[in-house]
Protein backbone atom coordinates (compact mmCIF):
# COMPACT_ATOMS: atom_id res chain seq x y z
CA UNK A 1 0.00 0.00 0.00
CA UNK A 2 1.09 3.58 -0.63
CA UNK A 3 0.99 6.73 1.46
CA UNK A 4 -2.40 8.25 0.63
CA UNK A 5 -1.07 11.79 0.97
CA UNK A 6 1.24 11.14 -2.00
CA UNK A 7 -1.46 9.63 -4.24
CA UNK A 8 -2.91 11.66 -7.09
CA UNK A 9 -5.72 10.40 -9.34
CA UNK A 10 -6.77 11.84 -12.69
CA UNK A 11 -10.20 10.98 -14.10
CA UNK A 12 -11.22 11.64 -17.70
CA UNK A 13 -14.82 10.89 -18.67
CA UNK A 14 -14.49 10.87 -22.43
CA UNK A 15 -16.83 10.22 -25.32
CA UNK A 16 -15.26 6.89 -26.25
CA UNK A 17 -13.63 5.82 -22.98
CA UNK A 18 -13.41 6.56 -19.26
CA UNK A 19 -9.87 6.58 -17.94
CA UNK A 20 -8.57 6.74 -14.37
CA UNK A 21 -4.82 7.12 -13.76
CA UNK A 22 -3.15 6.82 -10.35
CA UNK A 23 0.15 8.58 -9.69
CA UNK A 24 2.46 8.70 -6.71
CA UNK A 25 4.89 11.44 -5.69
CA UNK A 26 8.12 10.02 -4.30
CA UNK A 27 10.25 11.65 -1.61
CA UNK A 28 12.09 13.71 -4.25
CA UNK A 29 8.83 14.99 -5.70
CA UNK A 30 9.07 12.92 -8.90
CA UNK A 31 5.81 11.60 -10.35
CA UNK A 32 5.39 7.86 -10.94
CA UNK A 33 2.31 6.32 -12.62
CA UNK A 34 1.31 3.20 -10.65
CA UNK A 35 -2.24 2.41 -11.80
CA UNK A 36 -4.51 2.65 -14.82
CA UNK A 37 -8.17 1.80 -15.22
CA UNK A 38 -10.36 2.20 -18.28
CA UNK A 39 -13.81 1.31 -19.52
CA UNK A 40 -15.72 1.87 -22.78
CA UNK A 41 -17.75 5.02 -22.36
CA UNK A 42 -21.55 5.02 -22.39
CA UNK A 43 -23.87 7.89 -21.54
CA UNK A 44 -21.38 10.51 -22.79
CA UNK A 45 -21.80 12.53 -25.96
CA UNK A 46 -19.35 15.12 -27.26
CA UNK A 47 -17.48 15.04 -23.97
CA UNK A 48 -20.54 15.71 -21.79
CA UNK A 49 -22.82 13.54 -19.66
CA UNK A 50 -26.13 12.66 -21.33
CA UNK A 51 -27.07 9.56 -19.27
CA UNK A 52 -25.88 9.64 -15.66
CA UNK A 53 -26.75 6.02 -14.85
CA UNK A 54 -24.80 4.58 -17.79
CA UNK A 55 -21.86 6.92 -17.36
CA UNK A 56 -21.67 6.27 -13.62
CA UNK A 57 -21.22 2.55 -14.16
CA UNK A 58 -18.40 3.17 -16.64
CA UNK A 59 -16.63 5.46 -14.19
CA UNK A 60 -17.03 2.88 -11.43
CA UNK A 61 -15.43 0.19 -13.63
CA UNK A 62 -12.46 2.40 -14.46
CA UNK A 63 -11.94 3.42 -10.81
CA UNK A 64 -12.10 -0.17 -9.56
CA UNK A 65 -9.61 -1.33 -12.20
CA UNK A 66 -7.21 1.49 -11.31
CA UNK A 67 -7.52 0.68 -7.60
CA UNK A 68 -6.75 -2.98 -8.22
CA UNK A 69 -3.72 -2.25 -10.36
CA UNK A 70 -2.27 0.31 -7.94
CA UNK A 71 -3.40 -1.58 -4.80
CA UNK A 72 -4.90 1.58 -3.31
CA UNK A 73 -8.29 2.98 -2.36
CA UNK A 74 -9.22 6.01 -4.43
CA UNK A 75 -11.00 8.72 -2.44
CA UNK A 76 -10.57 11.86 -4.54
CA UNK A 77 -9.80 12.78 -8.13
CA UNK A 78 -8.74 15.60 -10.37
CA UNK A 79 -11.54 15.65 -12.92
CA UNK A 80 -11.08 16.57 -16.56
CA UNK A 81 -13.84 18.56 -18.28
CA UNK A 82 -14.55 19.58 -21.85
CA UNK A 83 -17.43 20.43 -24.16
CA UNK A 84 -18.40 22.97 -26.78
CA UNK A 85 -19.55 25.35 -24.01
CA UNK A 86 -15.99 25.76 -22.67
CA UNK A 87 -14.34 29.00 -23.79
CA UNK A 88 -11.03 30.75 -23.18
CA UNK A 89 -9.93 34.39 -23.47
CA UNK A 90 -7.27 36.78 -22.16
CA UNK A 91 -8.02 39.53 -19.65
CA UNK A 92 -6.03 42.24 -17.84
CA UNK A 93 -6.35 43.46 -14.26
CA UNK A 94 -5.15 46.84 -13.01
CA UNK A 95 -4.23 47.94 -9.45
CA UNK A 96 -2.85 51.27 -8.19
CA UNK A 97 -0.24 50.92 -5.46
CA UNK A 98 -1.28 53.08 -2.51
CA UNK A 99 1.56 52.51 -0.03
CA UNK A 100 3.79 55.49 0.66
CA UNK A 101 7.05 53.76 -0.30
CA UNK A 102 5.50 52.27 -3.49
CA UNK A 103 6.97 48.83 -2.75
CA UNK A 104 4.91 46.01 -4.25
CA UNK A 105 3.68 43.55 -1.64
CA UNK A 106 1.90 40.19 -1.75
CA UNK A 107 -1.33 42.06 -1.00
CA UNK A 108 -0.86 44.20 -4.11
CA UNK A 109 -0.37 41.07 -6.22
CA UNK A 110 -3.47 39.51 -4.68
CA UNK A 111 -5.50 42.64 -5.44
CA UNK A 112 -4.43 42.93 -9.08
CA UNK A 113 -5.12 39.25 -9.72
CA UNK A 114 -8.52 39.64 -8.05
CA UNK A 115 -9.26 42.55 -10.40
CA UNK A 116 -8.26 40.44 -13.40
CA UNK A 117 -10.73 37.79 -12.28
CA UNK A 118 -13.56 40.30 -12.07
CA UNK A 119 -15.03 39.40 -15.42
CA UNK A 120 -18.48 40.05 -16.81
CA UNK A 121 -19.41 36.43 -17.60
CA UNK A 122 -22.95 35.22 -18.32
CA UNK A 123 -24.79 34.39 -15.10
CA UNK A 124 -24.93 30.74 -16.17
CA UNK A 125 -21.13 30.43 -16.45
CA UNK A 126 -18.30 29.86 -13.99
CA UNK A 127 -14.52 30.20 -14.24
CA UNK A 128 -12.56 26.97 -14.47
CA UNK A 129 -9.06 28.46 -14.71
CA UNK A 130 -7.49 31.89 -14.45
CA UNK A 131 -3.89 31.29 -15.52
CA UNK A 132 -1.48 34.15 -14.84
CA UNK A 133 0.65 35.21 -17.77
CA UNK A 134 2.78 38.34 -17.18
CA UNK A 135 2.78 41.28 -14.81
CA UNK A 136 3.34 44.88 -15.91
CA UNK A 137 4.77 47.51 -13.56
CA UNK A 138 4.51 51.14 -14.64
CA UNK A 139 4.46 49.94 -18.24
CA UNK A 140 7.40 47.55 -17.89
CA UNK A 141 6.32 44.26 -19.43
CA UNK A 142 7.49 40.70 -18.83
CA UNK A 143 7.65 41.02 -15.04
CA UNK A 144 7.42 37.54 -13.54
CA UNK A 145 7.23 38.46 -9.85
CA UNK A 146 6.77 42.12 -8.90
CA UNK A 147 6.97 41.62 -5.12
CA UNK A 148 9.71 43.85 -3.69
CA UNK A 149 9.89 46.08 -6.76
CA UNK A 150 8.86 49.75 -6.76
CA UNK A 151 5.99 51.11 -8.81
CA UNK A 152 2.70 52.98 -8.87
CA UNK A 153 0.62 50.98 -11.36
CA UNK A 154 0.56 47.17 -11.30
CA UNK A 155 -1.16 45.18 -14.06
CA UNK A 156 -1.46 41.47 -14.83
CA UNK A 157 -2.64 39.45 -17.81
CA UNK A 158 -4.52 36.21 -17.20
CA UNK A 159 -5.95 33.55 -19.49
CA UNK A 160 -9.46 32.69 -18.38
CA UNK A 161 -11.18 29.39 -19.18
CA UNK A 162 -14.88 29.20 -18.31
CA UNK A 163 -17.93 27.06 -18.99
CA UNK A 164 -21.62 26.62 -18.25
CA UNK A 165 -21.93 25.86 -14.54
CA UNK A 166 -24.68 23.25 -14.74
CA UNK A 167 -22.93 21.33 -17.51
CA UNK A 168 -19.70 21.27 -15.53
CA UNK A 169 -21.65 20.28 -12.46
CA UNK A 170 -23.14 17.18 -14.15
CA UNK A 171 -19.76 15.46 -14.25
CA UNK A 172 -18.89 16.52 -10.69
CA UNK A 173 -22.21 15.31 -9.36
CA UNK A 174 -21.70 11.92 -11.02
CA UNK A 175 -18.31 11.52 -9.34
CA UNK A 176 -19.73 12.65 -6.00
CA UNK A 177 -22.42 9.95 -6.36
CA UNK A 178 -19.64 7.35 -6.30
CA UNK A 179 -18.48 8.69 -2.89
CA UNK A 180 -15.44 10.36 -4.41
CA UNK A 181 -14.36 13.93 -3.80
CA UNK A 182 -13.43 16.26 -6.68
CA UNK A 183 -10.21 18.07 -5.82
CA UNK A 184 -10.53 20.37 -8.82
CA UNK A 185 -11.85 20.36 -12.35
CA UNK A 186 -9.33 20.90 -15.13
CA UNK A 187 -9.85 21.67 -18.80
CA UNK A 188 -8.76 18.59 -20.77
CA UNK A 189 -6.70 20.60 -23.24
CA UNK A 190 -4.67 22.12 -20.42
CA UNK A 191 -4.12 18.67 -18.88
CA UNK A 192 -2.86 17.25 -22.18
CA UNK A 193 -0.38 20.11 -22.59
CA UNK A 194 0.97 19.56 -19.06
CA UNK A 195 1.62 15.90 -19.88
CA UNK A 196 3.40 16.58 -23.18
CA UNK A 197 5.30 19.87 -23.12
CA UNK A 198 8.63 20.62 -21.51
CA UNK A 199 9.43 24.09 -20.21
CA UNK A 200 11.68 24.64 -23.22
CA UNK A 201 8.88 23.77 -25.64
CA UNK A 202 6.56 26.17 -23.83
CA UNK A 203 9.17 28.91 -24.17
CA UNK A 204 9.81 28.31 -27.87
CA UNK A 205 6.11 28.06 -28.72
CA UNK A 206 3.91 25.03 -29.27
CA UNK A 207 0.42 23.90 -30.23
CA UNK A 208 -1.04 20.84 -28.50
CA UNK A 209 -4.02 19.16 -30.17
CA UNK A 210 -6.02 16.51 -28.31
CA UNK A 211 -8.03 14.53 -30.89
CA UNK A 212 -10.68 12.77 -28.83
CA UNK A 213 -13.70 10.70 -29.71
CA UNK A 214 -16.29 13.47 -29.56
CA UNK A 215 -14.28 16.68 -29.09
CA UNK A 216 -11.01 18.28 -30.13
CA UNK A 217 -9.18 20.51 -27.63
CA UNK A 218 -6.14 22.65 -28.39
CA UNK A 219 -3.77 24.90 -26.45
CA UNK A 220 -1.15 27.39 -27.64
CA UNK A 221 1.95 28.15 -25.53
CA UNK A 222 4.58 30.82 -26.16
CA UNK A 223 7.22 32.47 -23.98
CA UNK A 224 6.45 29.91 -21.30
CA UNK A 225 2.78 30.83 -20.87
CA UNK A 226 -0.63 29.87 -22.24
CA UNK A 227 -1.65 32.21 -25.03
CA UNK A 228 -4.86 30.56 -26.22
CA UNK A 229 -7.22 27.62 -25.65
CA UNK A 230 -10.04 26.21 -27.73
CA UNK A 231 -12.43 23.28 -28.04
CA UNK A 232 -15.08 22.19 -30.53
CA UNK A 233 -17.39 19.19 -30.66
CA UNK A 234 -15.86 17.30 -33.58
CA UNK A 235 -13.71 14.22 -33.07
CA UNK A 236 -13.05 10.63 -34.06
CA UNK A 237 -16.72 9.67 -33.80
CA UNK A 238 -17.50 12.09 -36.61
CA UNK A 239 -14.96 10.37 -38.84
CA UNK A 240 -16.74 7.07 -38.19
CA UNK A 241 -20.13 8.68 -38.91
CA UNK A 242 -18.80 10.05 -42.21
CA UNK A 243 -17.56 6.60 -43.18
CA UNK A 244 -20.89 5.05 -42.26
CA UNK A 245 -22.79 7.47 -44.50
CA UNK A 246 -20.25 7.53 -47.32
CA UNK A 247 -19.72 3.79 -47.50
CA UNK A 248 -23.31 2.94 -46.57
CA UNK A 249 -22.34 0.61 -43.74
CA UNK A 250 -23.45 0.42 -40.08
CA UNK A 251 -21.53 2.59 -37.60
CA UNK A 252 -19.92 -0.43 -35.91
CA UNK A 253 -18.64 -1.66 -39.29
CA UNK A 254 -17.41 1.84 -40.17
CA UNK A 255 -15.45 1.99 -36.90
CA UNK A 256 -13.80 -1.33 -37.69
CA UNK A 257 -12.94 -0.25 -41.24
CA UNK A 258 -11.44 2.97 -39.86
CA UNK A 259 -9.16 1.04 -37.52
CA UNK A 260 -8.08 -1.57 -40.06
CA UNK A 261 -7.74 0.44 -43.29
CA UNK A 262 -7.95 4.10 -42.31
CA UNK A 263 -5.36 6.76 -43.03
CA UNK A 264 -5.22 10.53 -42.72
CA UNK A 265 -3.77 10.75 -46.23
CA UNK A 266 -4.24 8.59 -49.31
CA UNK A 267 -1.76 5.76 -49.56
CA UNK A 268 0.28 5.79 -52.76
CA UNK A 269 -0.78 2.25 -53.67
CA UNK A 270 -4.43 2.56 -52.63
CA UNK A 271 -5.94 3.27 -56.07
CA UNK A 272 -8.13 0.39 -57.23
CA UNK A 273 -7.84 -1.54 -53.96
CA UNK A 274 -11.01 -2.92 -52.36
CA UNK A 275 -12.04 -4.98 -49.37
CA UNK A 276 -14.95 -7.42 -49.33
CA UNK A 277 -17.33 -7.26 -46.37
CA UNK A 278 -18.89 -10.47 -45.11
CA UNK A 279 -21.91 -11.18 -42.91
CA UNK A 280 -22.20 -13.32 -39.76
CA UNK A 281 -22.21 -16.44 -41.93
CA UNK A 282 -18.90 -15.33 -43.54
CA UNK A 283 -20.69 -14.76 -46.84
CA UNK A 284 -19.65 -11.74 -48.96
CA UNK A 285 -22.25 -8.98 -48.97
CA UNK A 286 -20.52 -6.02 -50.63
CA UNK A 287 -17.20 -4.46 -51.66
CA UNK A 288 -15.72 -1.24 -50.24
CA UNK A 289 -13.36 0.96 -52.23
CA UNK A 290 -10.40 1.74 -49.94
CA UNK A 291 -9.45 4.89 -51.85
CA UNK A 292 -12.96 6.22 -51.16
CA UNK A 293 -12.63 5.26 -47.49
CA UNK A 294 -9.33 7.06 -47.00
CA UNK A 295 -10.49 10.11 -48.93
CA UNK A 296 -13.50 10.49 -46.62
CA UNK A 297 -11.25 10.24 -43.57
CA UNK A 298 -8.70 12.67 -44.95
CA UNK A 299 -11.28 15.33 -45.73
CA UNK A 300 -12.84 15.22 -42.25
CA UNK A 301 -9.47 15.25 -40.46
CA UNK A 302 -8.24 18.10 -42.64
CA UNK A 303 -11.40 20.02 -41.72
CA UNK A 304 -10.59 19.59 -38.01
CA UNK A 305 -7.10 21.01 -38.51
CA UNK A 306 -8.42 23.81 -40.72
CA UNK A 307 -10.84 24.88 -37.97
CA UNK A 308 -7.93 25.19 -35.56
CA UNK A 309 -5.78 26.97 -38.15
CA UNK A 310 -8.52 29.50 -38.87
CA UNK A 311 -8.95 30.24 -35.14
CA UNK A 312 -5.21 30.77 -34.71
CA UNK A 313 -5.13 33.06 -37.77
CA UNK A 314 -8.03 35.09 -36.39
CA UNK A 315 -6.18 35.57 -33.11
CA UNK A 316 -2.76 36.28 -34.63
CA UNK A 317 -1.17 33.18 -33.13
CA UNK A 318 0.37 31.35 -36.10
CA UNK A 319 3.80 32.80 -35.39
CA UNK A 320 3.83 31.10 -32.00
CA UNK A 321 3.51 27.53 -33.30
CA UNK A 322 6.38 27.47 -35.79
CA UNK A 323 8.48 25.36 -33.42
CA UNK A 324 6.08 22.45 -33.14
CA UNK A 325 2.63 20.89 -33.13
CA UNK A 326 2.01 17.97 -30.76
CA UNK A 327 -0.93 15.59 -31.26
CA UNK A 328 -2.42 13.27 -28.65
CA UNK A 329 -5.73 11.53 -27.98
CA UNK A 330 -7.11 8.47 -29.72
CA UNK A 331 -6.98 10.28 -33.06
CA UNK A 332 -3.19 10.39 -32.82
CA UNK A 333 -3.20 6.67 -33.68
CA UNK A 334 -4.52 7.31 -37.20
CA UNK A 335 -1.75 6.52 -39.72
CA UNK A 336 -0.14 9.61 -41.31
CA UNK A 337 -2.06 12.01 -39.05
CA UNK A 338 1.12 13.97 -38.30
CA UNK A 339 1.87 14.22 -42.02
CA UNK A 340 -1.57 15.67 -42.72
CA UNK A 341 -1.24 18.17 -39.87
CA UNK A 342 2.13 19.27 -41.19
CA UNK A 343 0.64 20.14 -44.59
CA UNK A 344 -2.07 22.24 -42.90
CA UNK A 345 -0.03 24.07 -40.25
CA UNK A 346 3.25 24.23 -42.22
CA UNK A 347 5.15 23.47 -39.02
CA UNK A 348 6.93 20.44 -37.52
CA UNK A 349 4.37 17.94 -36.20
CA UNK A 350 4.83 14.88 -34.00
CA UNK A 351 2.81 12.52 -31.85
CA UNK A 352 3.22 13.78 -28.28
CA UNK A 353 5.22 11.94 -25.63
CA UNK A 354 4.86 12.35 -21.87
CA UNK A 355 7.68 14.20 -20.10
CA UNK A 356 9.10 14.14 -16.55
CA UNK A 357 6.90 11.16 -15.66
CA UNK A 358 7.84 7.55 -15.01
CA UNK A 359 5.91 4.37 -14.29
CA UNK A 360 3.55 2.19 -16.30
CA UNK A 361 4.87 2.03 -19.83
CA UNK A 362 1.49 0.72 -20.97
CA UNK A 363 -0.03 4.08 -20.02
CA UNK A 364 2.81 6.48 -20.81
CA UNK A 365 3.20 5.32 -24.42
CA UNK A 366 -0.49 5.48 -25.34
CA UNK A 367 -1.71 8.84 -26.75
CA UNK A 368 -5.29 8.20 -25.59
CA UNK A 369 -4.12 8.27 -21.94
CA UNK A 370 -2.16 11.53 -22.10
CA UNK A 371 -5.01 13.72 -20.88
CA UNK A 372 -5.62 11.59 -17.80
CA UNK A 373 -1.88 11.53 -17.13
CA UNK A 374 -1.88 15.31 -17.46
CA UNK A 375 -4.59 15.51 -14.81
CA UNK A 376 -2.27 13.62 -12.47
CA UNK A 377 0.58 15.95 -13.46
CA UNK A 378 -1.61 18.93 -12.60
CA UNK A 379 -2.34 17.45 -9.19
CA UNK A 380 1.35 16.80 -8.60
CA UNK A 381 2.17 20.45 -9.32
CA UNK A 382 -0.47 21.47 -6.80
CA UNK A 383 0.95 19.08 -4.20
CA UNK A 384 4.44 20.46 -4.73
CA UNK A 385 3.03 23.94 -4.04
CA UNK A 386 4.37 25.55 -7.17
CA UNK A 387 4.62 29.35 -6.96
CA UNK A 388 1.27 31.00 -7.58
CA UNK A 389 2.91 33.39 -10.08
CA UNK A 390 3.44 30.48 -12.45
CA UNK A 391 0.05 28.85 -12.33
CA UNK A 392 -3.22 29.73 -10.66
CA UNK A 393 -6.60 28.00 -10.72
CA UNK A 394 -9.96 29.11 -9.44
CA UNK A 395 -11.27 27.00 -6.58
CA UNK A 396 -14.55 25.34 -7.54
CA UNK A 397 -15.50 24.72 -3.91
CA UNK A 398 -18.32 27.26 -4.07
CA UNK A 399 -20.04 25.23 -6.79
CA UNK A 400 -19.54 22.00 -4.88
CA UNK A 401 -21.11 23.53 -1.80
CA UNK A 402 -23.98 25.05 -3.74
CA UNK A 403 -25.00 22.04 -5.80
CA UNK A 404 -23.72 18.81 -4.33
CA UNK A 405 -25.53 16.92 -1.56
CA UNK A 406 -23.58 16.05 1.60
CA UNK A 407 -21.92 12.64 1.68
Amino acid sequence: MFDESNLIVGLEIGTSKVCAVVGELNSEGALNIIGLGQAPSRGVRKGEIVDTIQAEECVRQAIVEAEQMANVEIRNVYLGVTGSHVRGFNNRGVHRVLSGDREITDDDVEDVVKNAKTINLPATNSIIHAVRQHFYLDGQDGVLNPVGMLGALLEVDVHVVHGVTNRLHNAMRLVKGLHLEVNEIIFNGLAASLALLTNEQKELGALVIDLGGGTTEYVVYANGIIKHTGVFAIGGDHVSNDLGHGLKVPLSRAEKLKREYGSAMLAEDIKGRTVTLVNEMNMPIRTVNLEHLQRIMSLRLEEIFQIILHDLEQNGLLGYIANGVYICGGGARIPRIAELAQTVFEAPVCIGQTNSISGLKSALDQPEFHTAIGLVKYGSLKNRKRPATLFNNFNFKDILVKFLPPR
